[in-house]
């Protein structure tokens, strides 16, 4: 990746497969590269973010291999083909990305006329009585189609921009800390929302969130990202019972639970900086187990038992 005219790779051999109608999570802490996944699978329009190596792919039907190699797609065609219809994003602090002089409708206009290459004002009261139909069906108050931002609460901007993101039935959504800024109500409103669509759709939803809590009664499965690379992925119970990686079980072993009183331990130290990251596996500077082979040799990510894959020293087999 670019940035700050300076290249920086703040991804790093990072292999994820998304599978058809789950939710995953990617969890991390801040730095670790998991808003950076996103946008590099979305393709966002970012002239500092480039893919360097590897492919991002979209499979549409895996019996005849009809598959889109995004990586190879100019922006415009993204936006032609890709964006709103198969992928959508929401954003982080998508509160912030409204217009405020236009109206809420307005914005949904945008949106019809940026997936369909239409103009909306040619068959404009056809398209505003879909986008009320579809305002209904969420249980959101068409009322707030003639609302400036600025007269919504930070709770219903964040419902409207999750409904921006479904209006056409994407089959992948990419969702990028969907709960911040929001109070518990709020956020588990928004939850509940996204969670109906994509039962409803029956799409795939990609969540990034720091709140492990939200992870742990939503996602399927969890991918755990540490200084731009991916240290384990399994299903979320097997991570959150008995984590492979030992940034995982430090994760883990930050969730208060009702009746344990042992006393937590933080990890030493900080991430390292993607601009000179250590040797070998970057996070044994921190972590309690490190052996010498940490130091100086980066372990693969393997499958260590069925569908759990770490990239750590202790589980592979040398």
């Amino acid at each position: 990746m670019l940035s700050d005219r300076t290249k920086l790779h703040v991804l790093d051999k990072v292999s994820l497969n998304i599978l058809r109608g789950e939710v995953l999570g990617i969890a991390g802490e801040s730095g670790s590269g998991k808003s950076t996944l996103l946008k590099a699978i979305y393709r966002f329009p970012d002239p500092s973010l480039i893919v360097n190596n590897g492919k991002i792919v979209l499979i549409r039907n895996e019996t005849n291999n009809d598959e889109i190699i995004l990586s190879l797609m100019s922006h415009e065609k993204l936006r032609r083909e890709v964006w709103w219809k198969k992928i959508s994003m929401i954003p982080q602090n998508a509160q912030n990305t409204f217009n405020p002089i236009m109206r809420i409708q307005d914005h949904f206009f945008e949106v019809y006329e940026s997936a369909k290459g239409v103009e909306v004002k040619r068959d404009k009261y056809k398209v505003l009585e879909e986008i009320r139909m579809y305002i209904e069906s969420l249980k959101l108050p068409v009322e707030i189609l003639q609302a400036f931002p600025h007269q919504l609460s930070g709770g219903m901007k964040q419902r409207v921009v999750i409904a921006l993101a479904s209006i056409f039935k994407p089959s992948l959504i990419l969702a990028d800390e969907p709960t911040s800024a929001l109070d518990v109500v709020n956020q588990k409103i928004a939850l509940k929302m996204l969670k109906d669509i994509k039962e409803n759709l029956g799409n795939t939803l990609v969540i990034v969130t720091h709140d492990l809590g939200i992870l742990g009664s939503l996602s399927e499965r969890l991918a755990v990202m540490y200084a731009g690379k991916i240290v384990e992925i399994a299903p979320t119970s097997n991570i959150m019972k008995n984590p492979l990686h030992p940034y995982s079980n430090a994760l883990m072993e930050s969730i208060p639970r009702i009746g344990d009183r042992r006393v937590r331990k933080g990890l030493v130290g900080n991430p390292p900086s993607l601009r000179n990251p250590p040797p070998g596996c970057r996070f044994h500077p921190r972590c309690p187990l490190a052996m010498e082979i940490c130091r100086y040799e980066s372990p693969p990510l393997v499958e260590v038992e069925s569908n759990r894959w770490a990239a750590c020293w202790l589980h592979i087999k040398r």
